[in-house]
C-alpha cells in the first residue's frame, strides 16, 4: 500500500527562494518608506503576492492610503526584482535529498505534483532542471484562494486525477500545513516552528521514499477513519 501521489510545495521544500523573496520585498517596502525584517518575512511564506503586500502595508500603517492600482504596481515591481534574482538558481540549488526523493518516487510509480502559489514556478523548475520530474504543477493562476485555504493542493490532486485523502503533502510554512490538513491529505512539515503537521522533519535531508512509505502505512488508516 502506498500513497496515490506526493504533492510538494516549492519555496523552502524544493529550493530555498525565501531569501530572494525577502530581498525583493525589502527593496519595494523601502521604496515606500517601510522597513521589514526576517521576522516579518516569516509571515509572508506560503501566501500570495497580493496578500504579502497587504501585510507589508499593514506593518507600515499605510494600508488605507494605497489604492488597488498602486498595489498592482508595487506587486509587479516586486515580481520583476524577484524574477531577475532567479538567474542565481542552478541545479545545485535544489535542497538536500529532494532530487533523490523525486527519482525514488518515479521509480516506484508514485505521481508527483507541485502546489505553489508562485506564478514563477515553471521558470524555477526549469532553472533547477526538475521540470520533467513533476507530473502536474498547480499555481496561483488556477485558484482563487491562497493558503491556508486548501484549494492549491486540491487543484494539484485534481490535475493528477487522485483523491486528496490518498496523498501526502510536503510543506515548510504554517499556512501550507494548514492547507494540506484542510484538504484531507497527510502533512509532512519541514522545519522546527510548525504546528499540526502529521510528520515533522528538521530538514529536507531527512526525506526519503522508505520514510514516506513507513509514515503512510502507520498513519493512513488512522487518518481516514
Amino acid at each position: 500500500m502506498k500513497p496515490k501521489a506526493v504533492i510538494f510545495d516549492l519555496d523552502g521544500v524544493i529550493t530555498d527562494t525565501a531569501h530572494l523573496h525577502f530581498l525583493a520585498w525589502q527593496r519595494v517596502a523601502s521604496e515606500i518608506g517601510i522597513e521589514i525584517d526576517e521576522q516579518i518575512n516569516e509571515q509572508l511564506k506560503g501566501i500570495s503576492r497580493m496578500d504579502s503586500l497587504a501585510r507589508i502595508l499593514c506593518v507600515g500603517g499605510v494600508e488605507q492610503h494605497v489604492d488597488q492600482q498602486e498595489r498592482i504596481r508595487l506587486a509587479a515591481r516586486k515580481n520583476a526584482l524577484y524574477v531577475a534574482s532567479l538567474q542565481q538558481l542552478k541545479p545545485d540549488s535544489v535542497l538536500p535529498g529532494i532530487a533523490e526523493l523525486l527519482e525514488e518516487l518515479h521509480r516506484n510509480n508514485v505521481p508527483v505534483g507541485l502546489a505553489s502559489v508562485s506564478l514563477n514556478a515553471p521558470r524555477i523548475l526549469e532553472a533547477l532542471g526538475l521540470q520533467e520530474q513533476f507530473d502536474f504543477c498547480a499555481d496561483a493562476s488556477q485558484i482563487q484562494h491562497s493558503k491556508p485555504h486548501p484549494e492549491i493542493f486540491l487543484a494539484a490532486c485534481a490535475g493528477l486525477g487522485v483523491c486528496a485523502v490518498h496523498c501526502i503533502g510536503i510543506e515548510d510554512a504554517q499556512a501550507g500545513i494548514e492547507a494540506i490538513n484542510a484538504s484531507g491529505m497527510l502533512s509532512v512539515g519541514i522545519g522546527k516552528q510548525l504546528e499540526h503537521a502529521d510528520l515533522l522533519l528538521p530538514s529536507t535531508g531527512e526525506l526519503s521514499w522508505p520514510l514516506l512509505q513507513t509514515f503512510w502505512l502507520t498513519q493512513h488508516s488512522a487518518h481516514v477513519v
